[in-house]
């Protein structure tokens, strides 16, 4: 049997469960009467509104743009009224500005047809990613056309595709490479002329058997133009981080600090190679994604289609109610999830799941001392010191922790997971970059 493909340091293999949701199909959740749409769901500059209260507008139409800086545009996801230009409760800012659309349920939806594509030049479909409102849907939320445009003085040869989902409970990616598997390897062919290059690996880890058989299958045969190869990977966390993915799947390793396309490397999510094939192949933007939501605190777990802006109350209403014994809602999955105290936060562009966790499937013993067991370092896929950057926080010197490497950590929360003293080492080094980039 070929060897499964992972990367060499580190690495935790916590328990998975997918079984709640890996079997359910993508169900279309029904508009709620209200969405509330935040205006900076991307890295970079936030959107600035291009609509008034009480305007009419319709289905994909822009609400608002960036016209300075880092930035992608937003979209309505119905037709509807412009209720208000205010701030929605945010899982991580506690609260952004936002426009709160009311849903016109009279209007018809819109229609999307197929264009062709293949005799559009790079830049064409650039501009068709970016008006589409197309980010790194996969959680880092970074404007795509701005990635797909490298720097000149790192060419790239090579695009990786990131079916990993190796967080445990979402399996929204899974679902969508078994129902959007041509849809996801036409994005791929798009992004690969975007580049101007051939090659493309698509990495899923081995639990998901069926995924790689259609993805196999949608990806024959190659052409001369694209060649699209599925990678099976070793079940293993992080493994759909972007440099464990590239080093796993290339053997190539991305420098401290730099870029994938140091490398020669661009990596995408597979959802967001669904996004990309929808705004350039039907002028589509991005104003719906599938979510997992999950857990025994929820009335019925579900893959979901949902409108961006969808706010987790309606979620909780449709899939029947908060059950007894919830203690933890959080945005995300739960090894790099945020917890979240309200059910009025809406649903951006990067959400991938929502889980409502019961007592019994969170761990909330106090946490004590650092032992110097050394478990942190041997599980860090970075090769970084968590301990030393947690010692130095409590000790009130945050501003010292870059030797240690706080600023290369991606905050997968492996050294935290392993730590048999409970310590909250993701939460030390978030302390630590934020002290550590303050002004003195």
């Amino acid at each position: 049997m070929k060897s499964l493909l992972t990367f060499p340091k580190g690495g935790i293999h916590p328990p998975e469960f997918k079984t709640q949701t890996q079997g359910l199909g993508i169900e279309i959740m029904p508009v709620p009467d209200e969405l509330e749409l935040i205006l900076g769901q991307h890295i970079g500059a936030p959107c600035q509104p291009t609509v008034g209260k009480r305007e009419e507008i319709g289905e994909g139409a822009l609400i608002g743009e960036v016209k300075k800086g880092l930035g992608v545009p937003l979209h309505a996801p119905v037709a509807g009224k412009i209720k208000d230009i205010g701030n929605s409760v945010h899982p991580v800012r506690v609260s952004a500005p936002s426009i709160t659309l009311t849903v016109n349920r009279e209007a018809a939806a819109v229609r999307y047809e197929r264009q062709a594509w293949q005799n559009l030049d790079a830049a064409e479909l650039l501009t068709r990613v970016h008006d589409g409102g197309i980010i790194g849907i996969g959680g880092a939320g970074f404007p795509t056309h701005v990635k797909l445009k490298p720097p000149a003085n790192s060419p790239v040869d090579t695009l990786i595709l990131n079916g990993a989902e190796c967080e445990p409970y979402i399996t929204a990616d899974h679902r969508a490479m078994l129902e959007y598997s041509a849809e996801i390897v036409e994005g791929a062919k798009i992004i690969l002329k975007i580049l101007g290059i051939k090659e493309c690996h698509i990495g899923i880890e081995n639990n998901k058997p069926d995924a790689i058989l259609a993805m196999t299958k949608a990806a024959e045969p190659s052409s001369p133009d694209a060649s699209v190869k599925i990678r099976t990977l070793q079940v293993k966390y992080p493994q759909g981080s972007e440099k464990q993915l590239i080093q796993a799947i290339t053997g190539r390793k991305v420098p401290a600090m730099a870029l994938p396309s140091a490398v020669g490397v661009v990596v995408q999510n597979v959802a967001t190679a669904k996004a990309i094939y929808d705004a350039v192949v039907l002028r589509k933007p991005l104003y719906e994604k599938v979510i997992t939501v999950a857990g025994k605190g929820i009335g019925r777990p579900a893959n979901l289609l949902v409108k961006i802006g969808t706010k987790l109350k309606d979620i909780v209403d449709y899939l029947g109610g908060l059950q007894p014994g919830l203690s933890k809602i959080v945005f995300g999955g739960p090894m790099m999830g945020f917890a979240v105290s309200s059910l009025e936060v809406p649903v951006t562009k990067t959400t991938s799941a929502v889980l409502f966790l019961t007592k019994d499937e969170i761990d909330t013993k106090p946490h004590s001392q650092c032992i110097r067991c050394g478990w942190c370092l041997d599980a860090c896929p970075m090769g970084l010191e968590p301990k030393e950057i947690g010692l130095h926080v409590e000790a009130g010197r945050s501003e010292v922790t870059e030797p240690f490497g706080v600023f290369e950590c991606f905050e997968c929360g492996s050294c935290a997971y392993v730590c048999p003293a409970k310590r909250p080492l993701v939460q030390f080094v978030r302390l630590a970059k934020m002290k550590a980039k303050r002004p003195q």
